[in-house]
């Protein structure tokens, strides 16, 4: 019943079916080589090889001084089958099924039976082209079919003739087998190009989510101590009034209550989003003040940093503090990877209304480590993670930190082959609303 089955749907279901060839692409190794002007046309190449295999099969069969019914029989149905799997493949096959019996009666005295010359070759084409179009298992029933017409017509319809059923079934073997290969071959390739798309998909979503983690314990960090100085606060107040109100005093209390269970809740978060090995740091997150010491760390490595501070130093909100310090952290570590013997300048901006900051790197003066898939040994001119909006784990860190605090970031190649990344993270003052995404 499967096989059955197969064959009703690889023969019969939708057979004249509209199924037009698409162009062929030219992105391969060799057409892409070719010039513009001439690669336009190139992905037409299947359609210009069925119609040469078509042209043949009319020449053939006018060489044979067949002319009339005969050249019809032999010569234009075959070649307008083969043309006609262009639009409505396996209907071409049924054409030259139906129409072979026909001509082997009118050729087969001079030019073999069942299938003359001109015949044989465009049934060899059609086959061919049906098995690159469509599959494997239906070369195996064209051939099959091929093989039991042709034991039919050798033992009912022969007048007698010399048959060419082995020839046929043996060269139609040998098409059929490599129409195949190079159908499964090609189908492979595009299922690992989808694979491969999926997989980078699914991978920086991945790192999206290992960014987001890593920003979340950061700043667990950072509201934890907030809300122990509330509860801490809230829980000495009434000690600093004399006689406070009862008032007054469930008020702290409450205060207190809400920043212990909130501590509670987030620490219940952390938990969720905390990796089986993480361990929480002895030390307290980094913050601006620490920049000098990072820079120093990064001087040891070779390269040169300059560090340049303009406006009002003032203290900043601890997460503010923290995603300035991890950025310039990143982009100095891109610098370091991408960018050997380049110089980097820090700029950091106390401005009205938040903090600005601007990375920039020169280019390369020394080797980059190629990539292992592709060795070079030529120098690679600057910073270049990609230039979409943020690719590289170190860009979509450093994304994220800035989309959430409100701040805006452009990343970018500089003309003289560096790399450049600035940053605005507003700061709302004391008498200035909060505002914020939630």
């Amino acid at each position: 019943m499967d096989a059955l089955g197969g064959l009703r749907q690889d023969l019969f279901r939708d057979a004249f079916a509209y199924r037009p060839l698409q162009e062929m692409r030219t992105d391969g190794p060799v057409t892409r080589r070719l010039p513009a002007r001439i690669r336009r046309y190139a992905g037409w190449t299947p359609h210009a090889a069925v119609c040469t295999a078509a042209f043949f099969t009319f020449m053939l069969a006018y060489a044979q001084d067949s002319f009339g019914l005969d050249y019809v029989i032999t010569g234009l149905i075959p070649a307008v089958a083969v043309v006609m799997t262009l639009v409505r493949p396996v209907g071409a096959w049924w054409v030259m099924i139906a129409s072979t019996p026909f001509a082997g009666a009118l050729g087969g005295h001079w030019d073999g039976y069942p299938w003359p010359a001109s015949v044989f070759l465009a049934h060899l084409a059609v086959m061919t082209v049906i098995t690159l179009r469509t599959r494997p298992r239906t070369a195996a029933w064209m051939w099959a079919g091929t093989a039991a017409y042709g034991i039919a017509a050798e033992v009912f319809l022969s007048p007698g003739y010399t048959t060419n059923l082995p020839e046929m079934l043996f060269f139609s073997a040998l098409a059929l087998l490599a129409a195949s290969l190079v159908h499964t071959r090609r189908e492979a390739k595009r299922e690992v190009s989808v694979q491969r798309t999926v997989t980078a998909i699914e991978r920086d979503k991945r790192t999206l989510l290992e960014e987001r983690t890593t920003i979340a314990r950061e700043l667990h960090d950072v509201v934890a101590h907030h809300m122990s100085v509330v509860a801490i606060q809230a829980e000495a107040a009434p000690y600093r009034v004399e006689n406070p109100p009862p008032e007054l005093e469930q008020a702290f209390v409450t205060i207190r209550e809400n920043a212990v269970a909130a501590l509670t809740e987030l620490r219940r978060v952390l938990g969720v989003v905390r990796a089986e090995d993480y361990e929480a740091p002895d030390a307290p997150q980094p913050t601006l003040a620490d920049l000098d010491r990072l820079i120093a760390n990064v001087d040891e490595t070779g390269l040169s940093v300059e560090k340049i501070v303009t406006g009002a130093v003032r203290e900043l909100p601890q997460g503010v503090e923290l995603s300035a310090y991890r950025i310039v952290q990143e982009a100095l570590s891109n610098t370091l990877r991408h960018a050997p013997g380049a110089t980097a300048r820090v700029e950091v901006g106390y401005v009205l209304g938040g903090l600005a900051l601007r990375i920039v790197n020169g280019p390369a003066t020394g080797l980059v480590k190629p990539p292992s898939r592709h060795p070079t040994t030529a120098p690679q001119r600057g910073l270049r993670p990609p230039l979409s909006n943020g690719a590289g784990h170190g860009i979509t860190g450093m994304r994220e930190r800035v989309t959430m605090l409100n701040g805006e970031m452009t990343a970018e190649e500089t003309e003289d082959g560096g790399y450049e990344v600035t940053v605005f993270l507003p700061v709302a003052s004391a008498s200035e609303p909060t505002g914020g995404k939630e």
